[in-house]
């Protein structure tokens, strides 16, 4: 791997740094008032997804998926078998074609790319010098690599474009036995494998002179051994004829979305054989992991916009460095002593619409986890008069 690098340097004063943290706290205002919708609606959510999927188990009718029957029209019902199709797939630039449910080009080119790092260090005074190192590497990548947004571009071009792109391929028609499953199903089904390019397939001719094969794919450019800037990998995926498993309202030979009396659809699908009661099983753990994930993005929001909102105390007191470094540390406590309570009372106040029980159950601790905090708080102040 090729690489080099370069370094730069800047200063900011102290006034410069005081103006920034400023600006900050604005940001701080928004990102503290967005976490409370997030919190509630989060909570919202996921008692409204855990009625729907507890309702949609209870009604659930397993059938066979070799004939469809009308009687069951608009039932949520739960079926298996295999999700095929008779549709060849042709990737119209690289003459590849087979036979499966979807047919995925993957394109690499051979670019620059810039990464950096950078150190800050707090000067007396208050203001701060940044050193930041450039480091240039050539790597492989999917996407195009804009090299004229790079620090240094020069000696570090990329193309402008590239020459093909990454695609994906989907058959107009999947079925499962005697039912035709729906696009939006169709998108769940993801087991992909790779294709395997023979030597025998024709290259497109606008690449045959520079075009070669390599890893089960083409590789366009005079050395793989040796690549260079420009050079690119091609490989193909593809999902082949697979069992499934699905949960969905039955329209004619077909499936929609199951509105539950909870207000929330039920359309799923997953590969390979599983009873209706371990789809549900499954879905219920997705919504507890989704659940505590957005809790936890709700409580680092609070975080990062309490603390974007005491910066200009700990900024002020970097006229003496350590100063700054104990004020700022101070700071990160109380918004987390402050951003922990907040979270528990608007979660427990959700739960309180959702949850009337464990709601106010939650409040009661996060009230008594403030009052504890504030008496902490006296007790220290106290002490430290006495002394």
């Amino acid at each position: 791997m090729s690489q080099d690098s370069f370094t730069e340097v800047t200063s900011q004063s102290w006034f410069s740094r005081i103006g920034g943290a400023i600006k900050g706290v604005l940001v701080g205002l928004v990102l503290f008032v967005l976490a409370f919708p997030l919190l509630f609606w989060n909570e919202g959510r996921a008692v409204t997804t855990y009625k729907s999927l507890k309702e949609g188990g209870s009604i659930v009718a397993t059938l066979p998926s070799d004939n469809v029957d009308a009687a069951n029209a608009g039932r949520l019902i739960h079926v298996t078998g295999l999700a095929d199709t008779e549709a060849v797939l042709t990737d119209p630039v690289f003459n590849v074609s087979v036979k499966a449910l979807k047919l995925k080009r993957s394109v690499e080119m051979y670019q620059w790319k810039e990464s950096s790092s950078s150190k800050t260090t707090k000067k007396l005074g208050g203001s701060a010098e940044t050193v930041k190192e450039y480091s240039y590497s050539k790597e492989w990548s999917n996407r195009l690599v804009k090299s004229d947004n790079f620090k240094q571009p020069g000696g570090h071009q990329n193309p402008s474009a590239m020459p093909y792109d990454s695609t994906d391929q989907t058959a107009d028609r999947v079925t499962l036995e005697a039912f035709v499953l729906s696009p939006s199903l169709v998108a769940k089904i993801n087991s992909f494998e790779p294709l395997i390019i023979g030597t025998n397939t024709p290259l497109p001719a606008a690449i045959r002179e520079t075009a070669q094969f390599y890893d089960a794919g083409f590789y366009v450019g005079t050395n793989a051994a040796n690549p260079e800037v420009g050079d690119l990998r091609v490989k193909f995926e593809m999902v082949k004829p697979v069992e499934v498993s699905v949960i969905a309202k039955q329209a004619g030979n077909s499936f929609e979305p199951y509105l539950t009396k909870a207000g929330k659809s039920i359309e799923r699908l997953q590969t390979g054989t599983h009873t209706a009661e371990a789809m549900f099983e499954a879905a219920q753990a997705g919504n507890k992991m989704m659940t505590w994930l957005l809790r936890l993005a709700g409580f680092v929001c609070m975080l990062m916009g309490l603390n974007l909102f005491l910066r200009p105390l700990s900024v002020i007191a970097d006229v003496l460095p350590i100063a700054g470094t104990i004020v700022g540390a101070g700071a990160g406590i109380i918004a987390f002593l402050v951003a922990a309570p907040a979270s528990l009372i608007t979660i427990g106040i959700a739960w309180i619409v959702y949850r009337p029980l464990l709601g106010i159950a939650l409040v009661v601790v996060a009230v008594g986890l403030a009052v504890a905090l504030q008496g902490k708080l006296k007790a220290a102040k106290t002490a430290k008069a006495a002394a």
